[in-house]
């Protein structure tokens, strides 16, 4: 039995889509304070929510399970009441639940250019007039932040650069040269570089530490995406190409530089007041130099 109100929400899939959303999420709870909010989502990128201070249950959303899956998941949900559901994933599942109110995509007109907004429109609805879109949220512990303390201790505590240098597929990724020749112009810049991303960014990450003239912490595949945000929290700049990673620096508050080539920034790029976009020539990132880069994080820092 339920112990608290309920709020029920569910958010996307990949991480920098799920970032994206927790604009709404914030909006829901300020306009809610008094109540949990259930959040069904991918069990990945669910771990940026897993700290949440008003976060109730965390459901788990399988593609791979099917119909199966999903009829489990509909008969999980129904155990409850919720004074409202958000559905920013699917058209149908608030109609399947008890709830005294919903929110869903469907016919919902666009609302700003971008995604961080349209979400913010689907729920709007239900808020209050009057409710401003908030920042994107990525939450820590403290068990995630001393291990960035741990993780951090071989490195100098000033000016230091975070680099995700892979991404979900090759047309986002710049040339790890070009990431070279970056680091190698920075060492003036920074005191320090810290590697982020997955297990399959390992052999770039690898190269550009060899070829890094600065310390370098190369944290590739070691982290989880909670204790990544806590490494991040103690860097100057993030630089990184269009990735997931990058927007959870932004929703950190990290001066973040975001590499963009292929896609739609205007409705996709970091949400947050200290996000910065570089948009390839063309759209081809082989086309964007390294020093228009190193121009970029100089401006950062001054």
């Amino acid at each position: 039995m339920q112990d608290s109100p309920r709020l029920l929400f569910v958010t996307l899939s990949n991480i920098g889509d799920l970032v994206l959303t927790t604009p709404t999420l914030e909006a829901l709870h300020r306009a809610w304070p008094d109540h949990l909010i259930d959040i069904v989502a991918d069990a990945r990128s669910s771990d940026l929510l897993c700290a949440c201070p008003y976060l109730g249950t965390l459901y788990h959303r399988d593609k791979r399970a099917g119909w199966v899956g999903t009829l489990k998941l509909i008969a999980a949900l129904r155990a409850n009441r919720y004074t409202a559901a958000v559905d920013l994933r699917t058209d149908f599942l608030p109609w399947l639940l008890r709830t005294k109110a919903r929110a869903v995509r469907w016919r919902r007109a666009a609302h700003g250019p971008h995604a961080a907004e349209q979400h913010f429109a689907v729920a709007a609805g239900i808020l209050s007039r009057r409710s401003s879109i908030p920042l994107a949220r990525v939450w820590t512990t403290p068990k995630d932040e001393a291990f960035a303390k741990e993780r951090l201790a071989s490195l100098p505590d000033n000016r230091l650069l975070a680099i995700a240098p892979g991404a979900n597929w090759p047309g986002k990724i710049w040339p790890q040269n070009h990431f070279q020749e970056v680091l190698r112009g920075a060492a003036d810049l920074f005191s320090g570089v810290i590697l982020l991303g997955s297990r399959q960014d390992r052999e770039i990450t690898s190269a550009l530490t060899e070829a890094c003239p600065l310390p370098v912490l190369d944290l590739a595949g070691s982290t989880t995406l909670r204790q990544a945000a806590a490494v991040l929290d103690v860097a100057s700049v993030f630089l990184g190409n269009d990735s997931g990673l990058g927007h959870v620096a932004a929703a950190r508050g990290i001066p973040t530089l975001t590499l963009i080539g292929p896609g739609r920034p205007e409705r996709y790029r970091p949400w947050g007041p200290r996000a910065q976009l570089l948009e390839a020539p063309q759209r081809d990132l082989t086309r964007l130099s390294p020093d228009r880069v190193l121009s970029a994080l100089q401006d950062i820092l001054a």
